[in-house]
């Protein structure tokens, strides 16, 4: 609508008699993400985000605001199931996280589904071949959290092998009594064997990190062999060749249902007694009943998880009650860069599935 104002209006404001103001006035909403625009006609795309948005970088959140109907879960919890079925029912959108299971059942519910953002690299939470065949686009977060994870990869690694968490507790609790020649040692990483399971671009940045504390060789084992640059100096294993010559076993590969307890009883007893073993992976790759058993019987020296089944992990699980245990809540991506970072991606991939454009990161 446009509105002219008589000049005689204008004037007291200080504005010249002898021009004409028009004032325009425009009602609309507009996405500016790959140049679709969303007329007051059509109305804005409804957005469906599954924890609280003071949960999020606020700054990802406002994009999405401006140009969709965003309403989210209560507070910092996971969403329990009936709830989102009950609020995905109109939504064109889910912004969803790794905890979140998007199974049949919820996709079913969701009557206008168009596409779905999980804020993750993995995506075994997301039923995919119902999304596929419901022709809902599926984005993710790849490539943003390699240097997060693999920082914290090494941290776990070295807060494990020095055992600084049980150091911390000794001298808390008074256990700290003199300085004795073997207590609280553990195996040093220069000169060591390094075992990598699954090189990708996780666990090619752990290497790259581990180079200057003098390892003397790394190993990996994979679905194929990487090429020679790739490897960058490390040797392609057996899996099982892999645990009986590493003093340090670190998982950074991808999940997949094959991998489901890949690290069981068998798998342990392969590994040296003076092993570690690191997981940054998913939880579902070792068999944790098994691995309790191989941590109090010294098969293996000790375990860092970063990762684990159920999440959260129960405090009353025997994992938590063994001191050659370090368990840390999931921090793999914990920085404020990476999840700043991995939230704007999510939102970029809303907004483009919703402007039936290609998304910065898309699976299906």
């Amino acid at each position: 609508m446009i509105k002219c104002f008589p000049t005689h209006h204008l004037t007291k404001w200080g504005f010249g008699v002898n021009k004409i103001f028009l004032i325009f006035f425009f009602r609309r909403s507009v996405i500016h993400n790959h140049s679709r625009n969303f007329t007051m006609a059509e109305s804005k795309p409804k957005v469906f985000t599954t924890r609280s948005r003071d949960s999020f970088p606020p700054s990802a959140m406002e994009v999405l605001e401006s140009s969709c109907e965003v309403s989210y879960w209560v507070d910092n919890s996971v969403i329990p199931k009936a709830d989102l079925i009950a609020n995905i029912k109109d939504k064109e959108a889910l912004f969803c996280l790794l905890t979140d299971k998007v199974d049949k059942e919820v996709i079913d519910a969701a009557d206008n589904l168009k596409v779905v953002s999980t804020m993750s690299v993995g995506y075994d939470h997301l039923d995919m071949e119902t999304l596929k065949t419901k022709n809902v686009k599926v984005g993710y977060t790849p490539g943003v959290l390699t240097d997060s994870t693999a920082d914290l990869t090494v941290s776990l690694l070295l807060a494990t092998s020095r055992r600084l968490i049980e150091g911390s507790a000794a001298l808390k609790t008074g256990d700290w009594t003199a300085w004795s020649p073997l207590w609280m040692c553990g195996p040093e990483l220069s000169g060591s064997t390094v075992g990598i399971v699954g090189l990708g671009q996780i666990g090619k940045a752990v290497m790259k990190r581990l180079k200057p504390f003098g390892v003397a060789k790394f190993v990996y084992c994979g679905r194929t062999k990487k090429d020679d640059d790739f490897e960058d100096g490390a040797e392609f294993l057996e899996f099982e060749k892999l645990l009986a010559v590493s003093d340090f076993v670190l998982v950074t590969c991808s999940y997949s249902p094959d991998l489901h307890h890949k690290f069981d009883k068998k798998a342990f007893k392969m590994m040296k007694q003076t092993s570690i073993l690191i997981n940054t992976s998913r939880g579902g790759i070792i068999n944790q009943e098994d691995l309790v058993e191989a941590l109090k019987n010294k098969d293996i020296f000790a375990a860092g998880l970063d990762v684990m089944t159920p999440e959260p992990l129960p405090i009353s699980h025997p994992l938590t009650t063994l001191d050659n245990c370090v368990l840390i809540p999931h921090l793999g991506s914990a920085t404020i860069q990476t999840r700043t970072v991995m939230s704007k991606m999510t939102v970029e991939n809303i907004l483009a599935g919703l402007a039936d454009k290609e998304m910065p990161a898309q699976l299906a």
